[in-house]
């Protein structure tokens, strides 16, 4: 489940070429593509950016959790109806190109494709400790048709209903750790169907200065290759799975003081699901996953959950009069029901964090630290955590660069060379 998953780097080449530094320096992928497919409408916005996250835990050894991937959106690609979307990460790809309005006024038609290393990767983490001997790789690949209506008639706040069907393939081999008598789960194709509603939205940005947004969702996937795996076919893969989810969230920055506030509410529920395609929270990596669900202090994905409700609130302070420099003090509380054989030390969970942020008109850096208050380690509850997010926009850093004035203002080689 995209909700939480990414590709559990071992490494790019770390278990076929022994390249072990070429990972840290460029296998910061995370979420399989994940990370924009979910906007439930065309994005009308012109953006290209580069995204880069990354959290380390200080107690117990937990997976590599960290991104860094290409972001670019171009309205009127090739025509003034054709919108591409674009995901670039080191070995992985997430493309889809909308048509819009093709089948009437706010009806639009979208075709991905999507795929690459290591994005179907598992790590298995129980009671607060992760278990390399269960945790094991995946690659796939994934190519999908949406339908994307907008429902109202000129609202100030769009609702757009979206429709996608997708196939998908998912193999799988073993990792570096992985226990020779583990049996992998089996090889598969498969297809999904998700529809869903959702009134507002976010900007794919690191902090948009406003957002609101009421969603419910519901995907239902089938695999055509299913049964046991782990240790003695201990653990189950499961032919079908049913999940529903739904979010609330408003974040709004006041215009003369700069503070900015941002809560919000993420629930959901599954059937039938297994480890693989199941909920799973921790950490704070707001582009790991479609719907971010935060718990500072935890390990990425640290809790797997049939069901959960997760609450989230922040406030940014600006520390100068240009706004440049805050501080953003974050919290988040999480009830979740465990999925059978993979129990949680507890029902509730929560975390605090604590950041300074710069920013400036082409660029934005974090650096954060996070509690995790109810996270189970080895000598009892509690756990600490630093992380670094960055967003560069690369349109902005051109024009800075460039600066605001035309190269041809001056005029005095032309005159050199007896020009006008």
């Amino acid at each position: 489940m995209d909700l939480g998953r990414w590709p559990g780097w071992k490494g790019v080449f770390g278990s076929r070429f022994g390249c072990r530094w070429v990972v840290w320096v460029l296998g910061l992928w995370m979420g399989s593509g994940s990370v924009i497919r979910l906007l439930a409408q065309v994005d009308p916005e012109a953006r290209d950016l580069l995204q880069f996250g990354y959290n380390q835990a200080f107690e117990g050894r937990a997976p590599f959790s960290g991104y860094a991937f290409y972001y670019r959106n171009q309205p009127g690609f090739l025509s003034s109806n054709l919108t591409l979307r674009l995901v670039v990460a080191p070995v992985y790809l997430d493309a889809e190109l909308a048509m819009r309005e093709v089948l009437g006024q706010g009806t639009h038609v979208a075709v991905g494709v999507a795929g690459g290393g290591y994005g179907e990767s598992y790590n298995e983490i129980r009671h607060g400790r992760y278990i390399e001997s269960e945790s094991f790789l995946g690659h796939g690949g994934t190519v999908s048709g949406s339908l994307y209506h907008r429902l109202d008639e000129g609202w100030r706040v769009p609702l757009y209903a979206m429709v996608r069907l997708s196939g998908f393939y998912t193999e799988y081999e073993e990792g570096d750790e992985t226990a020779s008598g583990f049996v992998l789960p089996p090889d598969h194709f498969g297809w999904r169907v998700r529809t869903g509603l959702r009134w507002g939205g976010s900007e794919p940005v690191l902090f948009p200065r406003s957002a609101m947004e009421l969603s419910v969702w519901y995907e239902l996937e089938r695999r055509t290759s299913s049964g046991g795996y782990g240790f003695g076919w201990d653990r189950e893969l499961e032919p079908w799975n049913h999940r529903w989810w739904a979010r609330a969230m408003l974040t709004h920055t006041r215009r003369q003081s700069g503070v900015q506030f941002a809560t919000g509410l993420t629930g959901g529920w599954s059937v039938q699901v297994d480890r693989v395609g199941t909920y799973r929270l921790g950490a704070v990596l707001p582009f790991a996953t479609e719907f971010a669900v935060a718990l500072p202090g935890y390990f990425y994905q640290e809790l797997t959950a049939e069901g959960f409700a997760l609450v989230h609130a922040s406030v940014s302070w600006p520390l100068d009069e240009s706004q440049r420099w805050y501080v953003t003090w974050l919290g988040s509380g999480a009830w979740v029901d465990d999925l059978p054989g993979v129990s949680v030390s507890d029902r509730w969970h929560s975390g605090l964090g604590l950041g300074v942020r710069y920013q400036s008109p082409a660029w934005q850096l974090v650096l954060a630290y996070g509690y995790g208050v109810r996270a189970l380690r080895a000598d009892g509850h509690g756990a600490h955590s630093v992380g670094v997010l960055l967003q560069v926009d690369l349109q902005r850093s051109r024009s800075a660069l460039i600066g605001p004035d035309s190269p041809f203002r001056s005029r005095a080689l032309f005159r050199w060379w007896g020009g006008n």
